[in-house]
């Protein structure tokens, strides 16, 4: 079986890997580039536990093959605190306990931000609209969209 040689930037850094041809984006970025924040769900894009930016565009990483990530930028959620300091949404999620088991967190956290990177000043109806992809088996989804609206709220310095 060959495997395929693939250059990509990952959260600003770039990375070379190995990839047969059938492997997920997914599979890569836990098994070989160890960023095991990104979590599987589903394996079928219905979750959102494997979301993550791809030049910019919110991706299910379970169903983008590794190739196709040849000269793309990826953020994953290893990429979104900046050394010790907490990005507005991871902390706003802690401070509103919207989170319990952690496996749907990092998917939420990638698709809000990216959101807001959008969108910086959300109603409640586009948060739960834009986070619709992401399921959540533990909490409800007030906590995660209060603490999505009062990171909006930061981020704007309002």
């Amino acid at each position: 079986m060959s495997r395929n040689h693939v250059s990509a930037l990952v959260n600003g850094d770039q990375v070379e890997f190995l990839c047969e041809t059938g492997q997920t984006l997914l599979e890569v970025l836990r098994d070989d580039l160890r960023l095991t924040g990104t979590k599987e769900g589903c394996g079928t894009g219905d979750c959102g536990a494997c979301s993550v930016m791809v030049d910019g565009r919110l991706v299910c990483a379970c169903l983008m093959l590794a190739v196709e990530a040849e000269g793309k930028a990826i953020e994953t959620i290893e990429g979104m605190a900046v050394g010790e300091k907490l990005h507005p949404l991871q902390r706003k999620f802690i401070e509103h306990a919207a989170l319990q088991c952690g496996i749907c967190t990092p998917g939420i956290l990638i698709a809000a931000r990216s959101l807001l990177e959008r969108n910086p000043d959300p109603t409640e109806e586009e948060v739960r609209y834009w986070l619709a992809g992401n399921l959540c088996r533990c909490t409800g989804y007030h906590k995660i969209v209060d603490a999505v609206l009062d990171a909006a709220r930061e981020m704007r310095g309002a």
